[in-house]
């Protein structure tokens, strides 16, 4: 789904004083290996004109930014990010077509093709009628190349089966994954070869010839720059822009090994004539190398796990669609199909777009999408959800969202977006991160001078092994994969049982929350008035009843008079035909059904009609204090018995507040009702503060008005008229069964609509900072307690030193633990306490 499709916040005045909206864009980047890689990323970008709102996450590998289009171009902030050392994944596809006859259609496709924004390169071939087009496929996509190749006056032959571009930043990252697999592997192999030749006394079954420093240097050499050689490329790109990072302090140590054992191989009397025996430490330097490539290879393996929540999401969409068109079922790729079009499913098939239902019916397992374990009966008129499943019957819908339209393409934008924004808790570890590896190398040198000048002889054996440590033992890794990791994992998580977080700084406040605020219509409540009571007079059964009033009121508009012709239809009661039906303001209504007068309403109307309603009070009253609507039917002046008519309670309501009360938080209740039903409702719900009588545009005073005393509130609603308070709530959860613009201002949604859901988000989120701090706490504890023993603080004390080898060793299985940890959260349990 092309990320260049939202529209980032408006625009700015351009030269010509016109507003050019700004893009968001979102670029996978490939070969960033630590926090301060992603730092510095984020860095260049922030300086390229026309980008504003740059942040690049490290766990998730990807850059998100809006840009300026009269400003900048994707060229410019793919060269940026290249610039810096690293690359961004790109598709590269050739297209046949037919028509180009000249040098001019040459000119034409390349310039109409590589004006299009998501494309870094297009070439047209004229000897071959081909176009070979490179291009980023999270902004732009073949079919939006083919629809512009068209509108040039050409036509494309045969266009390649595109993957989602999910799946192509998936095979680059695999592809780096293997790199990584083959060269760890072939550096154990020499790492260890250099290790057992290097230690006869331990290893003597090894041949004498591999004990030779020669040989161990030629053993050695491939490991350093080969092997390791993208640890170079790394601190050299990060030199090149002033600044250091992981790389630089793998590279600087295990060059000082590696160059110290090639010195005293070929200058032995330089070192004897100091008093020092020339020794090689090429084990050291291959064993730090793999061993690091080794962390980073688990690293990345654990990264890849702790993102399957998107790839599971994007593998849920069926990849074809069966529409009709001119009478013929066409087998369609899901890409072509059109809003309108007619779509058949039949038994077992996925759904592939959202529509609505036009003839058949079946049921619908929607738990995929909405976590509702029950499967949804569908019919004529019923909604259905692309990429949900069909179990029992066949049907026929329209199209009415298709691609990046589709309930399941924002699905995975939201969670998108939520991976890739920063919790303010992150920020911090960011910062400390950007000065962490500056301070490292300040702490090696010290190391360094402070053995040389004071140490115990062999000072200089000393003095290099000490600095080696602790350039290798500090990881700035760990420190920058605490929080994404767990945000990553989190938001995953949520997404799997409908929860859908909009970014790390939502994620972060739920867990600090004191006060829920529910909306009643629609939110506590489902929305629609309802029959709950049915009273019938002696004589009188409770379907003669409903016959008799769902007929009256079969012409009724009036919501109540709907409620009733419902009842009668859920019961499959049968309605007789009406005439003379008159709506009576405020009163009710009158109607005649065969052929005798049916009144319908308060008990005022039938008392003005002379009829008497005594006997009733007492249920009338009971009613009225539950919150419910009284609603008299009489039928040929006789009074029949007494409607409850009310918006009842939704199921799961009445658990979710008992949950989260039991948290530790207060329910608070907002409606525009009067008094009198709203504490009715309230009660039922087991609530006991409740603002009534609340006009729509008050309700953000009522959310002010609880945040006072610097108290986190949370605004759960599903109306447009709730989206101004879900907007000031320090978290807003919008029900995904409510309107789009309550959505679009919530910072949660939860997509059932169960409120049940609202205690899971709180609970995740909990969890997910617990999580986010113990990560932190080992990250920094590591690195506090670690580096002070590489320096050989212990030395003067116990006698210990730290070898450079154990150090890388140590190093690698921090971030390897730190990212372990986020992957916890996978098995939480969601749906009770965590």
């Amino acid at each position: 789904m092309p990320a260049d499709s939202e529209k980032a916040g408006g625009g700015i005045p351009s030269a010509h004083g016109i507003v050019s909206p700004r893009v968001k864009l979102e670029l996978p980047v490939t070969g960033m290996s630590c926090a301060s890689c992603a730092a510095k990323v984020q860095k260049g970008l922030s300086g390229q004109t026309g980008v504003s709102n740059s942040n690049v996450n490290f766990a998730t590998g990807r850059a998100t930014l809006d840009m300026q289009p009269d400003q900048a171009s994707l060229d410019d902030i793919v060269a940026r990010i290249r610039s810096s050392g690293y690359d961004v994944v790109a598709a590269r596809v050739q297209i046949p077509l037919q028509g180009i006859q000249c040098a001019s259609c040459v000119q034409t496709v390349e310039k109409a093709v590589n004006k299009l924004r998501g494309v870094l390169k297009a070439s047209v071939n004229l000897a071959s009628a081909t176009a070979d087009v490179e291009y980023v496929a999270s902004v732009t996509s073949l079919a939006e190349i083919k629809d512009t190749i068209e509108k040039a006056g050409y036509q494309v032959l045969d266009l390649p089966l595109e993957e989602a571009w999910e799946d192509v930043e998936r095979k680059a990252r695999q592809k780096e994954y293997r790199a990584l697999q083959q060269k760890f592997l072939l550096g154990l192999a020499f790492a260890a070869l250099i290790f057992v030749s290097s230690m006869p006394h331990l290893f003597p079954w090894v041949p004498s010839f591999l004990n030779n420093y020669f040989v161990l240097w030629i053993l050695a050499t491939p490991v350093q720059f080969w092997i390791g050689w993208q640890f170079y490329r790394g601190a050299w790109g990060a030199l090149r822009h002033g600044s250091a990072n992981m790389n630089t302090l793998i590279a600087v140590g295990t060059s000082a090994a590696y160059l110290f054992s090639v010195a005293a191989i070929l200058f032995p009397a330089f070192f004897r004539e100091g008093g020092i025996e020339p020794k090689v430490y090429f084990d050291t330097s291959a064993m730090i190398i793999v061993l690091i490539l080794f962390g980073r290879w688990l690293e990345a393996r654990a990264k890849g796990r702790a993102s399957e929540a998107i790839r599971k999401l994007a593998e849920l969409q069926p990849k074809t669609a069966r529409v009709i068109r001119e009478g013929q079922e066409l087998d369609l790729p899901i890409k072509e199909v059109e809003i309108g079009d007619t779509v058949v499913v039949r038994p077992g098939e996925k759904i592939p777009v959202d529509g609505i239902v036009i003839r058949g019916r079946s049921s619908v397992d929607e738990s995929m999408v909405t976590g509702e374990s029950m499967p949804v009966a569908k019919a004529a008129g019923d909604e259905v959800i692309g990429a949900t499943l069909n179990k029992t019957g066949s049907f026929e819908f329209d199209a009415t969202r298709v691609g990046r339209g589709t309930v399941l393409a924002q699905i995975i934008q939201m969670v998108r977006d939520a991976q890739g924004q920063k919790a303010p808790i992150q920020r911090l570890a960011d910062v400390i991160a950007g000065y962490f590896v500056p301070a490292v190398i300040g702490i090696a040198l010290l190391t360094f001078l402070i053995w040389i000048l004071f140490g115990p002889e062999p000072r200089l054996t000393f003095a290099l092994l000490n600095f080696v440590a602790v350039m290798i033992i500090a990881c700035p890794c760990a420190l920058g994969l605490a929080t994404p990791t767990a945000i990553l994992v989190g938001t995953g998580k949520g997404a799997e049982k409908g929860i859908l977080i909009k970014g790390g700084e939502s994620l972060e406040t739920a867990h600090k929350l004191d006060v829920i605020v529910f909306d009643k219509t629609g939110t506590l409540t489902q929305g629609e008035a309802v029959v709950t009571d049915v009273f019938a007079q002696d004589g009188v059964s409770q379907d003669e009843l409903l016959r008799l009033a769902g007929s009256a009121e079969k012409s009724s508009e009036h919501p109540l008079g709907e409620a009733v012709v419902r009842a009668a239809e859920e019961r499959e009661i049968p309605l007789a035909p009406s005439t003379h039906f008159q709506a009576l303001e405020g009163r009710g209504v009158e109607a005649e059904v065969e052929g005798r007068r049916i009144l319908l309403g308060k008990a005022q109307l039938l008392e003005d009609r002379g009829l008497d309603v005594s006997s009733w009070k007492n249920t009338e009253d009971r009613l009225a204090g539950e919150g419910k609507t009284p609603v008299y039917v009489s039928f040929d002046d006789k009074v029949l018995g007494l409607l409850a008519v009310s918006d009842a309670l939704k199921r799961g309501s009445i658990q979710a507040i008992e949950r989260l009360k039991d948290m530790g938080l207060e329910v608070v209740m907002l409606t525009g009702d009067n008094r009198k039903t709203a504490e009715a409702i309230a009660g039922q719900a087991g609530i006991t503060r409740v603002y009534s009588e609340v006009m729509p545009q008050d309700k953000v005073d009522v959310v002010r008005e609880l945040q006072a005393g610097d108290r986190r509130v949370a605004m759960v609603g599903d109306g447009i008229n709730d989206a101004p308070a879900l907007a000031q709530a320090d978290v807003g959860i919008a029900l995904g069964t409510g309107t789009d613009v309550a959505m679009e201002a919530a910072d949660i949604t939860l997509i059932k609509g169960d409120l049940r859901g609202v205690a899971d988000a709180i609970l995740l989120s909990r969890r997910t900072i617990r999580t986010i701090k113990q990560n932190l706490f080992w990250a920094f504890f590591y690195n506090t307690a670690g580096i002070p023993i590489a320096a050989g603080v212990l030395y003067p004390f116990f006698g210990i030193l730290l070898s450079p080898i154990f150090a890388a060793a140590a190093m690698a299985f921090s971030s390897v633990s730190v990212v372990s940890n986020s992957l916890r959260l996978r098995w939480a349990r969601i749906g009770e306490k965590l």
